[in-house]
């Protein structure tokens, strides 16, 4: 079956776009589900477009548009043949679009199918279950490190911005995981040189220089890593996880002091409760303490 996409544009305009516009004159009512409906196409148009980007279907996309613009072009300047065999391809294009699409097509209604929909519509997980998972990592990161006695400085940024300590490394944007961490801080590789900063959720720089402490009361043991986490950790409400490169050993810097050689156990428990727990204990308390103050205020 062919499906004529050839349509006469001027009846098209006057007996569909012009009558929908009468239509809402007649019924401002209707304006209400005109939105509604062109807000869901857009956001339909905007996920399909977040599933092909990226991939080889965005460049048939482009190849698309270019047809449709050359078949548009060649009716304009009444290139008859040129148009008749563009219209003739265009009659056809939307089982062609079904064929290249295929792969894409499967894959968006595999995740309406099933748990990962929320993801399908860009909805993320909740924050502080994203930050406990990011924790998990460092952690696991951490561990493996020590095992090797690979040095590793990673920067947890919290509510005071470290923006100049992170243009000072290479920027990353990238997921956290265990494996890039460790990959990161292996010996002789450009990157393992500096700290490693996550920012929102992401680790947003490598290769970062932080400052030195210079109090004369901290040991004199102590090495560069631990001294620039301690550095930060003042200037900042920063918490770092410090991998010592001379004995394996885990550390971690906030407001300016050292709690040393702690276990996985440890690590993990001094993260979630400075990062996740005191932080969204007291957003959670903030917002319950708005809504007393509105309720209060229209009793």
């Amino acid at each position: 079956m062919v499906i004529n996409l050839g349509m006469n544009w001027e009846s098209f305009y006057k007996e569909n776009i012009m009558s929908y516009i009468k239509s809402l004159q007649e019924n401002p009512f209707e304006l209400v589900t005109f939105i509604l409906d062109l807000a869901i196409v857009i956001f339909l148009v905007y996920c399909f477009f977040k599933i092909v980007r990226g991939s080889r279907a965005w460049q048939l996309i482009k190849g698309i548009a270019l047809l449709i613009v050359a078949t548009c072009i060649s009716g304009v300047l009444n290139l008859k043949i040129l148009n008749w065999i563009l219209t003739g391809i265009m009659n056809l294009g939307v089982i062609a679009i079904i064929v290249i699409f295929q792969p894409e097509l499967r894959r968006g209604l595999e995740q309406l199918g099933t748990n990962k929909l929320t993801k399908f519509f860009g909805i993320d997980k909740d924050i502080s279950t994203k930050t406990k998972e990011d924790i998990y990592k460092v952690v696991i990161a951490a561990t493996e490190l020590s095992k090797t006695k690979t040095g590793a400085l990673i920067v947890f940024e919290r509510d005071i911005k470290i923006q100049d300590i992170i243009d000072t490394g290479i920027p990353m944007n990238a997921e956290v995981s265990p494996q890039l961490l460790v990959n990161i801080f292996e010996p002789k590789t450009p990157l393992h040189d500096g700290a490693v900063v996550i920012s929102g959720n992401k680790i947003a720089s490598a290769a970062c220089v932080l400052p030195l402490a210079d109090d004369k009361d901290i040991a004199k043991e102590l090495g560069t890593r631990h001294r620039a986490a301690i550095g930060i950790s003042k200037e900042s409400d920063s918490i770092v996880v410090i991998v010592s490169e001379e004995t394996g050993k885990m550390s971690v810097a906030k407001d300016g002091t050292l709690i040393a050689d702690v276990r996985e156990d440890v690590l993990k428990k001094i993260l979630i409760s400075n990062i996740v727990t005191k932080r969204f204990t007291v957003e959670k308390k903030e917002r319950l303490k708005n809504i007393k103050i509105k309720k209060d205020k229209k009793q």
